[in-house]
Parts: structure tokens; C-alpha cells; sequence
């Protein structure tokens, strides 16, 4: 069997098994064009390798050697990696690797694995997104909803003056002829009154 597939199949065995021995960090990580990333594994081992797994099924779509770092001999990077875009440091106990102006070819889960006597250990890998441009989520539209007309009553205890019903103005016209003929009538008795007086006086002073 040939050793990129062995690498694959192991890889791919810790990945759904888990490691407790070495621990990667983040776990997933979604970045824009031209950002650098850090990504980390915790590890007992002075020597790590860094292995990538891209995502697009491809004739390359197995485990590439990236990088291995060695406390004497340093960084040793894989075939076509350019030192300018990947580099492995280490910081006590864990291995950082540092990707530098990332692009979405570079999109892929991230290995750190150590050789063992004779077994390999495996991380669990960390999945990096590289996109162009941030997916945003669109806003739900807000359907306008027409309103409502209303028919209000008028209340009965808040209301004020009287009703102006067909009945009320009878009445309401009804009373004013009973007064203008009682003012009539009235004026009739005032008229016949002053008559009878002058006539009386007229008499009187005959």
C-alpha cells in the first residue's frame, strides 16, 4: 500500500475516533482572502507534521505533506510549499502553524500528526474555510398588513346633548309654535286691553 494512502486512511480513522493525545485548535475556522491564519496542536512530541486534506474531491484530494518541524533541523516544508506562505513554530508545548494570505485553494482540514514507535497519532484536525466574501443571511420582508377600519359607536353615557332624531325635532318644533302662538295670543290681549283703555279715557274725559 502506498504511504499517502496509509496516511489517509489513519487520518481519517483518528478523525472519527478522536485523539487523546494530541488536541487541535480551533476546531473550525471560516476566514476572507489574504487573512493569516493560526492553527494550533497540542502535543508531547518535539517533532510534528502538518498534513492537509482538501475539501473538493480530487486527484489530490488525499492527505499532502505540508510541513514538519524538528527542535535541531527546524522547518522542513513539503513539495511546492512556499516558505513565504507557511511556516511551523513552537511554543512550549504545542506546534503552531501559520498560513499567510490565505486563499480558497487552501480550504481543507488541517492535520497535526507525531511518529510513534510504531503507531501514528493524529489530531482531529481543523476545518478551514477560505471564501472571497462572508456569507450574510437576508433579512425576512415584512408584508404590510392593511388596517383595520373601525365603525365607532357613539356612547351612550359619554355623549353629549340630547339625540337629533326625527322625534325630537317634532317636538322640538312643536314647542316652538306653542310659544309663538302663545306669544301671539298674547299680544292680541296686550292690544285689546290698550284699546279698551283709550276708549274708556276718551270717555272719561268727555
Amino acid at each position: 500500500m502506498q504511504p499517502r494512502i496509509c496516511l489517509l486512511l489513519a487520518a481519517q480513522l483518528a478523525a472519527v475516533h478522536g485523539s487523546t493525545t494530541l488536541q487541535q485548535t480551533p476546531e473550525a475556522i471560516m476566514v476572507q482572502t489574504n487573512e493569516t491564519v493560526m492553527l494550533y496542536c497540542t502535543c508531547p512530541s518535539a517533532t510534528v507534521f502538518w498534513l492537509r486534506q482538501r475539501r473538493v474531491l480530487s486527484k489530490d484530494s488525499d492527505l499532502e505533506f505540508l510541513a514538519s518541524w524538528h527542535p535541531e533541523k527546524g522547518t522542513t516544508l513539503g513539495t511546492g510549499v512556499e516558505k513565504e506562505k507557511l511556516t511551523v513554530s513552537r511554543e512550549t508545548t504545542r506546534s503552531v502553524l501559520s498560513l499567510t494570505s490565505v486563499e480558497p485553494a487552501d480550504t481543507g482540514v488541517y492535520f497535526c500528526m507525531t511518529v510513534g514507535s510504531p503507531a501514528l497519532t493524529f489530531g482531529k484536525g481543523t476545518q478551514l474555510t477560505v471564501v472571497h466574501m462572508f456569507p450574510t443571511t437576508a433579512q425576512p420582508t415584512k408584508k404590510s398588513t392593511p388596517k383595520k377600519r373601525v365603525c365607532r359607536f357613539p356612547n351612550p353615557v359619554t355623549q353629549k346633548g340630547l339625540p337629533c332624531g326625527p322625534l325630537i325635532l317634532c317636538l322640538l318644533v312643536a314647542g316652538v309654535l306653542v310659544l309663538l302662538v302663545s306669544l301671539g295670543v298674547a299680544l292680541h290681549q296686550h292690544c285689546l286691553q290698550r284699546r279698551a283703555r283709550l276708549h274708556f279715557m276718551k270717555q272719561f274725559y268727555r
